[in-house]
């Protein structure tokens, strides 16, 4: 996994937006009991902040792939992972003006297509996503995708709450890059005066291996 952790204006714009609460939050089948919420979406109601994550994802795999090793696997399409993912895909291919798919779940009983779009098989689809925990939704995403025969190698999120996502994905032969993590995040707010202590180290101590007990299900 590569992160860049000097995205910490990240942080800040989500503290300012009031999208980091600290509690007992259910987030997932992964996240049981969290003592931290934190909702990425608020950023996308600014439309300065969304260009902005677009113009840093751009850079980011421009950069990968300029490397004498790329980073990043070429690919021809972009996907978001529902919901939160769809409007970071938008933002993206307009600014790489590249071509998405639309991925969405058949409702029962509805005919028609998981994916809308212009594609071919073995066209290689770059996902992109809000938040990761479990990297549950991005698993159901690449399964769609397979099923079109897309292929899928790497995966961007904004941020990674650190609960097994990159492992999990890591499996399956793709790579995760995250443009934030929980720790920094929460580091940030609590450096920052926004934070209290006690829900910090709350956080921290969470956020230790083992420390969360977690269902045999699928994660979010």
């Amino acid at each position: 996994m590569t992160v860049n952790q000097g995205n910490l204006w990240i942080a800040r714009a989500i503290f300012d937006l009031g999208g980091v609460q600290f509690g007992s939050f259910n987030a997932g089948e992964t996240a049981v009991n969290s003592p931290v919420f934190v909702n990425p979406r608020v950023m996308f109601t600014q439309p300065v902040l969304l260009r902005r994550i677009a113009e840093i994802i751009a850079a980011e795999v421009a950069a990968g792939q300029a490397r004498r090793r790329p980073r990043y696997s070429r690919f021809s399409l972009v996907a978001g992972v529902p919901f939160g993912g769809l409007q970071l895909a938008t933002a993206y291919a307009l600014q790489a003006d590249i071509s998405l798919v639309l991925v969405h779940p058949v409702r029962p009983g509805h005919d028609g297509s998981a994916i809308e779009g212009q594609f071919v098989d073995d066209d290689h689809v770059l996902i992109l996503d809000d938040l990761m925990t479990g990297g549950g939704s991005i698993v159901r995403t690449i399964d769609l995708l397979t099923e079109f025969n897309l292929r899928v190698h790497d995966v961007i999120v904004l941020i990674d709450r650190e609960q097994g996502g990159v492992d999990r994905l890591s499996r399956r032969g793709v790579q995760v890059t995250s443009l934030l993590t929980l720790r920094p995040l929460v580091t940030y707010g609590y450096e920052s005066g926004l934070v209290p202590r006690a829900d910090y180290a709350r956080t921290m101590e969470y956020l230790e291996p083992g420390h969360r007990r977690t269902p045999d299900a699928p994660s979010a």
